[in-house]
């Protein structure tokens, strides 16, 4: 089942692509994993996605224990991570996801031994229950940054509402793609900001229109 779902979605971003004069080679297939065993995320693997995701520190230290044989795995952390933690993970990752505030900025930049590529999470919806900054606050907070030599901001990240409609969707991925344009226009090369964290299983193929460059996917995955 897993084979022919990656199929399916392999299609769907190739269509999604097609619609807008885009390579499928510019979107990265991300498997988020958190709610499968290592052996599942290791038949995703085998299949040949080998950027994985988790949410949550302890679970995304299991599971690369569990998976220590397969070098070749790109860890993407994309969930919030608390500053107490920070020192457990931060040297354990490859991508982070949701860099959303300056005191979380502060405790990567103390606790990471290399630089580590980050991702601004933003509320484009304005959801009270969703992390991140809010658009007016993304430019100020990347300036601020700069100083920091152990954090590249590489893209911006979003989450949209589970209830939103395709119209609906289509503009929060639109703004999220036009921040993203006017952070690389400060040309900091602290925050090239060439990638869109944005889309999920259920909306995937609108992020991939509006600009998306990684795609968050779980439950298409994995679904029997």
């Amino acid at each position: 089942m897993l084979e022919k779902n990656l199929e399916v979605i392999q299609e769907t971003v190739s269509k999604a692509c097609a619609s807008v004069n885009r390579s499928p080679k510019e979107v990265t297939l991300i498997g988020v994993t958190k709610s499968v065993t290592s052996n599942q995320a290791r038949l995703l693997v085998q299949q040949g996605v080998t950027n994985l995701a988790e949410n949550r520190v302890d679970s995304m230290l299991e599971k690369q224990a569990q998976l220590v044989d397969i070098p070749e795995i790109t860890w993407h952390l994309i969930g919030t991570l608390q500053r107490r933690k920070v020192k457990d993970i931060v040297n354990q990752i490859d991508y982070f996801h949701a860099l959303d505030n300056i005191k979380l900025a502060k405790e990567i930049q103390k606790r990471a031994d290399h630089c580590i590529a980050c991702f601004v999470q933003v509320n484009v919806s304005g959801e009270e229950s969703k992390h991140g900054l809010n658009p007016p606050e993304v430019l100020e907070f990347v300036k601020e940054l700069q100083s920091m030599d152990r954090i590249k901001v590489v893209g911006l990240m979003t989450m949209a509402p589970i209830d939103a409609t395709e119209e609906e969707l289509l503009q929060y991925f639109t703004q999220l793609k036009d921040l993203q344009q006017q952070v690389k226009d400060l040309e900091l090369s602290s925050a090239p900001c060439l990638e869109l964290s944005m889309g999920m299983s259920q909306d995937y193929p609108i992020a991939i229109k509006a600009g998306a460059t990684c795609v968050r996917i779980g439950r298409a995955f994995f679904k029997e």
